[in-house]
């Protein structure tokens, strides 16, 4: 990938997780998937040098003051680095589900949450998705009760919960006020930072046997009369959903670059192998067969890049520039999402083809990057609602869903 045009900030981060990056080789990474063995080695050596806290502001008790731009190019550098999906989703909510309660959260669930998160003490993870609602997120159904002697009890059901065997708090968005009640469509959700005690009754987490990434948990996780304290509401009372749409557009631009990091892995390693592998006396790669695809997926990888650091760059400005608005931020950030994903499928799915039929064998990683590379086209929004909100927001086409 050409380094052209990024920051100096930009730049040291990739030189730094890098040399973080080169300690876990790509073996280390087929373990973890073989065996579904969570990486917290590597969450360990990222937390040890302070890259948790890279998007949090400074006055945010060890944030690096730096934004989503940066977070974005580590995120990149980690999954290029060999670590694929499973590497960057290992930290991924650590980055981006901090952001609303950097925002909103009290001083008290400050000095008390982030700094255990940025030590590496605590994991986290972000508790939205639900199998009966998918992505209509106002139709949440997961409740939050309001106890007359303080605090709430949770009674629901979340799905695809990322990293919650592992983790000591989850960000979780539940209803607090019926759907039926509420005035306005985005109102009765609130948001939570809640514990994840095992020890307390009420609670129960299930692990999803999964294609890709299964060093990563990802889970069911299931609330009965679960009770949480008073003070674990962030920000006000009904307006989680308004909230938490603070984070989205930032985990767009993280996806995006981790997307960027799954597929230039597999075409650095499929150009190589392409470079080596001699059949009928010839490098392969002296077939326009074979070096037309990888170069047409490199062309889509480099557009990719420029759509995602260009969302990343308007994140960050926005924040103190109010000409920049969220809706234009929203569009770039969905766009490049959409972008980066279809770019990684294209250089993943050629890598496989490349290779042949050492393409299926486990000690060339391709077939490990392929498997992950359906994660960005799926999550955390689908490529047809994004082609739905692109659609209807830019193209001002009635809406259809």
């Amino acid at each position: 990938m050409s380094m052209s045009g990024f920051t100096e900030n930009q730049l040291t981060v990739r030189e730094a997780v890098s040399t973080v990056c080169a300690q876990f080789p790509n073996t280390y990474w087929q373990e973890c998937d073989q065996n579904e063995q969570d990486p917290k080695e590597f969450h360990s050596a990222l937390a040890k040098d302070g890259w948790l806290g890279i998007a949090l502001p400074e006055s945010i008790l060890g944030g690096s003051g730096l934004g989503i731009s940066e977070a974005t190019m580590m995120m990149q550098t980690i999954a290029e680095s060999g670590a694929g999906m499973q590497g960057a989703q290992s930290i991924h909510a650590n980055v981006y589900a901090t952001q609303p309660l950097a925002k909103f959260g009290t001083k008290h669930q400050l000095e008390s949450t982030i700094p255990n998160i940025i030590s590496g003490k605590w994991r986290v993870c972000f508790g939205v998705t639900e199998p009966n609602a998918g992505l209509d997120t106002l139709r949440l159904s997961t409740t939050a009760k309001k106890l007359p002697e303080g605090g709430w009890e949770v009674t629901g059901q979340k799905i695809w919960i990322t990293c919650a065997q592992v983790a000591s708090k989850m960000i979780l968005l539940a209803r607090t006020t019926p759907v039926e009640k509420v005035r306005q469509p985005g109102r009765g959700l609130s948001l939570f930072c809640i514990d994840l005690d095992r020890s307390q009754p009420g609670l129960e987490l299930k692990r999803i046997k999964k294609m890709g990434g299964r060093g990563v948990d990802a889970n069911e996780v299931f609330f009965e009369n679960y009770r949480i304290p008073a003070d674990s509401l962030v920000g006000e009372e009904d307006n989680g959903f308004k909230i938490i749409l603070h984070g989205m557009n930032a985990e767009r631009c993280l996806l995006a670059g981790e997307a960027l990091g799954l597929g230039y892995a597999a075409l650095a390693k499929a150009a190589e192998y392409a470079r080596t592998r001699v059949v009928f006396q010839r490098p392969i790669g002296m077939n326009q067969a074979i070096a037309h695809p990888l170069a047409d997926a490199y062309m889509k990888l480099e557009g990719a890049k420029l759509a995602t650091y260009h969302a990343a760059r308007l994140y960050d400005e926005s924040r103190n520039d109010p000409s920049i608005r969220q809706d234009t931020v929203g569009v770039a950030a969905n766009s490049a999402k959409y972008m980066a994903a279809e770019a990684a499928f294209t250089a993943c799915e050629r890598a496989v083809l490349t290779h042949g039929g050492m393409g299926y064998a486990v000690e060339y990683d391709v077939e490990r990057w392929f498997r992950e590379c359906l994660v960005p086209r799926i999550a955390p929004v689908s490529r047809e609602m994004i082609l739905n909100y692109i659609s209807e927001k830019v193209l001002e086409l009635p809406r259809s869903y």
